[in-house]
């Protein structure tokens, strides 16, 4: 059974929800041949790194987390990072400026990528099927090709425009004979990709950061001026540890970790809310949005000044922002009636960093309820753009979450301070929020969005969608979204989230109230233990995003 708006599809055996059609349906068929959850994301995600190169990907990274129908509960950081020649002033010119954009455009931009590593650390400790059969739908579809869709004209035309010869090999991967625009439906054929995906189904991890892969990526920034060498490929692992935990309503929370924002970020926010009746408020009354935001505020805060990479910051105070007991401090300061000013004081301790809101997520359930959230990326929409000579895969620009500039806060978002400062082997800061809600030990929700900062509040507004306001899945990915990150101090509305009385009010309230475009594009089941279903929805905001289930 397969879906797309505002109407679950159901399904008794397994289901897969991400952002391409294509992807879902090679999970499903996993699932359906006897692999479990695992299996299942990882042959979605090498699936997405050929149909959804915007964001899936193999030169990229992210984070999953797991929770078996047993109890068990754990995460995977395969977070990018730091080159062994990374240092703080990497970006600066003789002046102390960024120079050419260099943080965010071209090899030195690239960190180094984590997918391959967590995948393969993932199926190693929890898959149940063979390795090489979860990379064979991937392979299929660079080689036979897929129909191109209308999601990638943009960036097909402004590929076909790019003159810098750095840019050669991705011309080669994307456009037809090199200069060419595959029109909409037009079969796309990935050759020089399927020969890496090859090199990793034989080798496993090694066929990525070993070998000709590694070979190729290493001469590649060698040639272009980046930094990655083999030696840094070859010392990349992933980390298996432990995600944020924290309660709410009788549920329980289970979300990422640093180096990821997310987890710390939506338990805190759960914790202040908690002390709140929502339901009574109404679903986007002035008051619940009012109330919403300020936790938003005062999570955001927190983050910027406290978060970053654990083994570069072992002080973080995790506990303590996680707790109910600070919850309630905070919930304290809250006025019901007026909004808070972000607080002027913090501003130069810390300022929310840019992320790009081109991310991708899935949520994968088996036959036995074990279940997958998982979160990853390029960073921009088709990260660097950059592809390397003979690969065929697309590299992140990651190194663009890393603060730039030591020790200079501006009011236009740019941060200076030391825990995401670039270092060698460091992680950068992520607001990815892949999240699983159980109760009575058993998981009841999987979901995920992209959208850069944006990502932790939308996941926040699903699960607040699902327990408070008694939303199906679909209703509640669906439902209009807003977004307050501390500052600037002004809270975001989709457009037609909010009715126009509701605005004034909140507007009387003392909030700065702008609109703009999508929220995010949240992929989430929901596990009816009652009816012995699973509903799955994928966002609409996604062109070519279903959920497929059997």
């Amino acid at each position: 059974m397969a879906q797309s708006g505002r109407i679950p599809a159901p399904a008794k055996n397994g289901m897969v929800v991400s952002s391409h059609y294509l992807g879902s349906e090679v999970g499903q068929a996993i699932l359906e041949d006897g692999g479990n959850a695992v299996d299942a994301a990882v042959a979605t995600a090498f699936a997405l790194a050929v149909t959804l190169p915007s964001a899936g990907n193999i030169g990229g990274g992210g984070f999953l987390v797991y929770h078996g129908n047993d109890g068990a509960v754990t995460s995977f950081n395969f977070r990018e990072r730091a080159p062994l020649a990374a240092h703080s002033e990497m970006y600066l010119d003789e002046n102390g400026e960024i120079k050419n954009n260099s943080n965010h455009a071209g090899p030195l931009a690239v960190g180094v990528p984590g997918t391959v590593a967590g995948l393969w650390m993932a199926h190693q400790k929890l898959g149940k099927k063979p390795w090489k059969e979860l990379l064979q739908p991937a392979i299929e579809l660079a080689e036979k090709g897929f129909p191109s869709t209308w999601a990638m004209q943009r960036f097909l035309k402004g590929l076909q425009e790019e003159e810098d010869p750095m840019y050669a090999a991705a011309k080669t991967a994307f456009l037809k004979n090199g200069k060419d625009v595959y029109t909409p439906g037009e079969t796309w054929k990935q050759p020089d990709l399927a020969k890496t995906l090859k090199r990793i189904q034989k080798e496993g991890r090694d066929g990525f950061y070993k070998g000709k892969t590694a070979r190729l990526i290493a001469d590649f920034m060698e040639k272009h001026g980046g930094m990655i060498t083999e030696t840094d490929l070859a010392a990349y692992e992933a980390v298996e540890q432990a995600p944020i935990h924290g309660t709410y309503r009788g549920y329980d929370i289970y979300a990422m970790a640093p180096p990821s924002s997310g987890g710390v970020a939506i338990v805190e926010m759960l914790n202040i809310l908690e002390g709140f009746n929502l339901q009574e408020m109404g679903h986007n009354s002035a008051l619940y949005l009012h109330v919403l935001t300020e936790a938003m505020r005062r999570a955001y805060a927190d983050r910027a000044e406290h978060l970053g990479d654990p083994a570069f910051n072992p002080d973080m105070p995790i506990e303590r922002l996680t707790s109910k007991e600070y919850a309630k401090e905070l919930r304290e300061t809250i006025d019901l009636f007026r909004a808070s000013e972000s607080d002027s004081s913090r501003f130069n301790k810390a300022l929310a960093m840019y992320e790009s809101e081109e991310t991708t997520h899935f949520s994968v359930v088996d036959g036995e309820g074990n279940t997958v959230s998982l979160t990853y990326t390029l960073e921009y929409s088709y990260g660097s753009r950059l592809v390397v000579d003979g690969a065929g895969f697309l590299l992140n620009n990651e190194m663009g979450d890393f603060n730039p500039i030591p020790g200079r806060t501006t009011r236009r978002g740019l941060i200076g301070t030391p825990p995401n400062i670039v270092a060698p082997r460091k992680n950068m800061l992520s607001s990815m929020t892949p999240t699983i809600v159980a109760k009575d030990g058993k998981p009841v929700l999987a979901i995920g969005s992209p959208g850069g900062r944006t990502i932790i509040n939308t996941v926040l507004q699903v699960v607040l969608n699902t327990i408070d306001h008694g939303m199906n899945i679909g209703q509640a990915i669906e439902a209009g979204r807003i977004h307050h990150q501390w500052l600037p101090d002004r809270t975001s509305f989709e457009q037609f989230a909010i009715s126009p009385d509701s605005q004034k009010l909140y507007e009387m309230m003392g909030h700065e109230v702008y609109f703009r475009g999508g929220q995010g594009s949240a992929m989430g089941i929901y596990i009816d233990r009652e009816e012995g279903l699973l509903y799955g929805a994928a966002d609409s905001r996604a062109f070519d995003g279903k959920a497929v289930g059997y």
